[in-house]
C-alpha cells in the first residue's frame, strides 16, 4: 500500500449534480471536506440552481442499521460548469452521472488529470473500463488510480416542485457497506483506503465497511440495479401505468418496491441473478453473494446495503420508505440505462463465454418493444469496453495487473 495521506488536505471534486452527485457533494461538505461540484450545460442551469449562492440542503430519514445521520446546509468551495476548474488540485474526483454522461465528462477530465488523483465512479457501470480505454486512445499516461462502486452510498432524490429543480436533496437510506474495485486491481488497496478521506463514505466506514470486489467486472455484476429495476418495471408496468389513473392513488407516491414487487417478480429477479453468477464463474471473477430468501421481500436484495442481510419487509406489509421513488414511466433510467448497459453487457459476455442468458435476453426483448428502442443496437458492446478481442486469460491479466493486450 502506498502513502495516500496527501489526500487528507486536498479538495474533493464531484462531477455531476443529479441525485447521487448532490447527495455525495452535500454529505462530503457537511463532513468537513472542501468540495467543488460541477455539472455541464444544458443540465447545469437546473441542476446547479441556487447552490452557489445558498448551498444545498441535505435531509431525510437516512435509514440505516446503525442510526448514522448527518443533515444540514452544505456550502461548497466552488460551483462550476468547468471540469478543469473543478478538478484542479483535487485529490479525489468522484463521477456521479448515469453512464450516458460518462463520455462527455471523461473527454473533459482526461486533459485535466494530475498525478496522484484517485477517481471514483459511482456507480461504476463499466465506467472504469471506458475511462482507461479513452486514456489509452488519448495517449494520457498520468499516474492516477481509477475504480468504481457497485452502487451509490444513498437512496436519494432531488426535490423538484412545479418542474423546478431545487437545491435540496433527500437521502432516504444510507448504505452501511459497498462493493468497490479498481482497474487494475494492483491499485485496489489504495483505492479502498482513499474512502477514509471521503465524507460520503463515513456511514459505510463506520458501519460494515467497504468490500473489495474481484476486479471491476465484479462491481458490474454486483450492481443490483439491473436485477431490481428491469424485472420490477417490465413485469410491474401495468401497476406503474395505472397508478393514479384507475387505482385512485396519488401518482407521485408510486414505487416499484412498495407497489409492484411480488413473489412472481422475485422469482424472475433471482433467475437473473443466477445467470449473473454463471457468467462470473465462467469468467473467473467475483460477484456479491445473496441467499435466495433475500429476493423474496419488499426491499429485495437492496435492503442488505443499509440494514444488513437479515432485513426483511414481508410482501404483506407496506414499504413506506420507498414511496415516491418511482419510476413513473417506461422511459426511465431503470430501463434506458439498466437494459442497454447492465443487461446488454451480460448478453454480450454470455455469447463470448458460452453462458446461456435467456432471462437477460427476454428482458432486453420486452424493453425494446415497450420503449420502442432497439436496445441490442444501442447497448454497450465488449468492443466499446475494449475487451472484445481478448481471451479469458488476457482479460483477467488486464483487469488484475493492467497489462493490456492490443487488438491484432
Amino acid at each position: 500500500m502506498g502513502n495516500i495521506d496527501y489526500l487528507k488536505d486536498k479538495p474533493v471534486a464531484v462531477l455531476g449534480a443529479g441525485a447521487v452527485g448532490k447527495a455525495v457533494a452535500g454529505d462530503c461538505a457537511l463532513a468537513g471536506n472542501t468540495v467543488r461540484i460541477c455539472d455541464l450545460p444544458p443540465f447545469s442551469d437546473q441542476t446547479l440552481f441556487g447552490m452557489e449562492e445558498r448551498g444545498l440542503t441535505f435531509y431525510g430519514d437516512q435509514l440505516n442499521l446503525y442510526g448514522f445521520e448527518r443533515s444540514g446546509q452544505a456550502i461548497f468551495d466552488k460551483v462550476t460548469t468547468d471540469v478543469a476548474e473543478a478538478v484542479k488540485g483535487a485529490g479525489i474526483v468522484i463521477l456521479t452521472t448515469p453512464s450516458i454522461g460518462h463520455n462527455v465528462f471523461f473527454e473533459k477530465l482526461i486533459p485535466a488529470l494530475e498525478d496522484g488523483m484517485v477517481i471514483h465512479i459511482i456507480p461504476d457501470n463499466y465506467g472504469s473500463m471506458v475511462l482507461r480505454k479513452m486514456m489509452r486512445e488519448a495517449g494520457c499516461d498520468k499516474k492516477v488510480i481509477i475504480g468504481g462502486w457497485s452502487s451509490s452510498p444513498y437512496g436519494s432524490r432531488v426535490d423538484i416542485k412545479g418542474g423546478v429543480v431545487l437545491p435540496r436533496i433527500r437521502a432516504y437510506y444510507r448504505a452501511i457497506n459497498l462493493r468497490g474495485a479498481s482497474l487494475p486491481m494492483t491499485d485496489n488497496e489504495d483505492f479502498l483506503a482513499s474512502t477514509r478521506y471521503i465524507g460520503a463514505f463515513d456511514c459505510i466506514n463506520q458501519g460494515d465497511g467497504v468490500i473489495a470486489g474481484q476486479t471491476v467486472m465484479d462491481t458490474g455484476f454486483s450492481n443490483v440495479n439491473p436485477v431490481l429495476h428491469c424485472p420490477g418495471v417490465i413485469l410491474g408496468v401495468g401497476v406503474m401505468e395505472n397508478w393514479g389513473v384507475i387505482y385512485g392513488e396519488e401518482r407521485n407516491d408510486f414505487s416499484i418496491y412498495s407497489h409492484a414487487y411480488c413473489p412472481s417478480i422475485s422469482r424472475v429477479q433471482y433467475g437473473l441473478y443466477q445467470e449473473q453468477c454463471n457468467l462470473a464463474e465462467a469468467m473467473g471473477v467475483g460477484i456479491q453473494e445473496f441467499d435466495k430468501k433475500q429476493f423474496f421481500s419488499r426491499e429485495n436484495i437492496l435492503g442488505a446495503e443499509y440494514m444488513g442481510p437479515d432485513y426483511e419487509i414481508p410482501f404483506e406489509e407496506h414499504d413506506y420508505i420507498q414511496y415516491g421513488t418511482g419510476p413513473f414511466t417506461i422511459h426511465n433510467r431503470y430501463i434506458t440505462e439498466d437494459i442497454p448497459v447492465g443487461c446488454h453487457v451480460y448478453h454480450e459476455l454470455g455469447k463470448k463465454f458460452g453462458v446461456k442468458t435467456p432471462i437477460v435476453d427476454s428482458l432486453i426483448n420486452l424493453a425494446s418493444v415497450m420503449a420502442e428502442q432497439d436496445f441490442y443496437e444501442k447497448g454497450y458492446t465488449l468492443e466499446y469496453l475494449g475487451i472484445d478481442h481478448m481471451t479469458k486469460e488476457e482479460m483477467l491479466r488486464y483487469l488484475q495487473e493492467g497489462v493490456y493486450t492490443e487488438k491484432k
